[in-house]
C-alpha cells in the first residue's frame, strides 16, 4: 500500500491510560512499516519513545478554562494545516470534533477510533468519514447509540510487540503460589470488589491460594477494608508500570469487570502464561475466545466466580489446556496486525474522500 502522512490526536500522552499505550505503539509500528507519522498531542510521556521510533511528537501546551480550550482547539486546527496529512486518527471526541472542523481548511481523510464506548460523548465520534470500534461489542453499542453501521470497522486492540517496553518484564516479582491476580484500576466498573468478595468466599477451599490487586484507585481503601479477613493472603501492590512483572509468577488471572470494551490487561496476562476468568460483558468473551482460551462468568456475581476460582486453582490440567489454546493465537493481538487492519481502515477513508470530494 501507499505510504500516507498520519496524524494521531490526543489530549495527551499520559501513560497508565489504555487509549494513549495503544495510540503509541501504533504510531510508532506505522512509523516503522515507512509512514510518516506525527502525534499531536498535549503533554504526556512518551514523546521519547515516540522520537526514539520515528515519530515526530509535536505538544501542544496546557490550557486550562473555557478560553484556554479554545485557544487549544486553535492550535491544533493550526498545527493540522501546518502539518497537510492524509489521514488523521482522532483517539478521542474533543480532538475528533476539532479535526472535523479544521478539515474546512485542510482536506484530508479523518478516522476516529473509539476506545471506550460508555462515555457520554462517545456518538460523536460519528464525525469520522470512518469510525474504528476496538471491539465487535462496541461497535453493536456505538450503532445502538447511532453511528450509522456502514461507517463503523472492527479493529481488535493490539499490544503484543509494542516498541513502548521489553518483549518481556525486565524482572518477574516472586509470589505465593498458587496465585490469583488482577490488575486494573480500583473503581467501581472494574469490578474489583467481586473478585474480593469471590475470593472470600474460596479462600476456605483453596487454602494455600493467596490474592494479588495491582492497581491504584478511589477504591482501594475499601477493597482493603473488605479484604481484612484474609489477613497475610491478600496483597495490595499498587501502580505497576509493567505489569507483566507480577503476571510472569500468576497461575489464575481475573478480571471482573462491570463493563469493558476490551481488556487489553487480560492479552498480557495471555502472553504471560496465565489462565484467565473474564466477567461476560463487552469485549472480554472476543479476548477470551468466547471460553475457548479462558473461563467466562457473569459480571457481579462473586457466588459463580468463586466456584470458577476454586476449580481453576485446584486443576492445573484445565489452566494448561486455556493457556495453551490462548497461546496458539496470540498473534491476532500483535501492534503490526492492528496496525494493518487500521491501515486498510486508512485507505477506506481516503477513498471515500477522494469519491466524494
Amino acid at each position: 500500500m501507499a505510504k500516507m502522512k498520519i496524524v494521531h490526536l490526543l489530549n495527551h500522552t499520559h501513560q497508565a491510560n489504555g487509549h494513549v499505550e495503544l495510540a503509541v505503539d501504533l504510531a510508532c509500528e506505522q512509523a516503522a512499516q515507512g509512514h510518516e507519522v506525527t502525534m499531536l498531542s498535549g503533554p504526556g510521556d512518551f514523546g521519547d519513545c515516540l522520537r526514539d521510533n520515528g515519530v515526530a511528537f509535536v505538544q501542544l501546551p496546557q490550557r486550562d478554562g473555557h478560553v484556554g480550550q479554545i485557544h487549544a482547539a486553535r492550535d491544533m486546527a493550526l498545527a493540522l494545516r501546518r502539518l497537510r496529512p492524509d489521514v488523521v486518527n482522532a483517539h478521542m471526541v474533543k480532538a475528533a470534533l476539532i479535526a472535523r472542523a479544521a478539515r474546512l481548511a485542510t482536506p484530508f481523510a479523518l478516522v476516529t477510533t473509539v476506545h471506550n464506548s460508555f462515555d457520554r460523548p462517545s456518538p460523536l465520534m460519528r464525525v469520522g468519514d470512518l469510525v474504528i470500534a476496538v471491539s465487535a461489542a462496541v461497535k453493536r453499542e456505538m450503532a445502538e447509540k447511532g453511528i450509522k453501521a456502514e461507517k463503523l470497522r472492527v479493529v481488535h486492540n493490539g499490544l503484543i510487540g509494542g516498541k513502548r517496553r521489553p518483549p518481556l518484564p525486565e524482572r518477574r516479582l516472586p509470589l505465593h503460589r498458587p496465585a490469583v491476580a488482577t490488575v486494573a484500576g480500583l473503581h467501581g466498573r472494574k469490578g474489583v470488589d467481586t473478585l474480593v468478595e469471590a475470593f472470600l468466599l474460596a479462600a476456605p477451599r483453596i487454602p494455600e491460594a493467596h490474592l494479588y490487586i495491582v492497581g491504584e484507585g478511589t477504591e482501594r481503601p475499601r477493597l482493603e477494608a473488605m479484604a481484612a479477613p484474609l489477613g497475610e493472603r491478600a496483597h495490595f501492590l499498587g501502580y505497576l508500570r509493567d505489569p507483566r512483572e507480577v503476571l510472569a509468577s500468576v497461575d489464575v488471572f481475573v478480571l471482573a469487570s462491570r463493563a469493558e470494551p476490551f481488556g487489553l490487561v487480560l492479552v498480557e496476562a495471555l502472553q504471560m502464561g496465565c489462565a484467565c476468568i473474564g466477567s461476560d460483558v463487552g469485549g472480554i468473551p472476543e479476548v477470551l475466545g468466547f471460553g475457548a482460551k479462558g473461563r467466562l462468568v457473569p459480571p457481579s456475581r462473586p457466588d459463580l466466580l468463586a466456584e470458577v476460582l476454586i476449580e481453576l486453582v485446584r486443576d492445573e490440567a484445565q489452566r494448561h489446556r486455556l493457556t495453551a489454546a490462548a497461546q496458539a493465537e496470540l498473534g491476532h493481538f500483535s501492534v503490526e496486525r492492528m496496525a494493518r487492519e487500521t491501515e486498510a481502515v486508512y485507505d477506506e477513508a481516503r477513498r471515500l474522500v477522494r469519491r466524494h470530494a
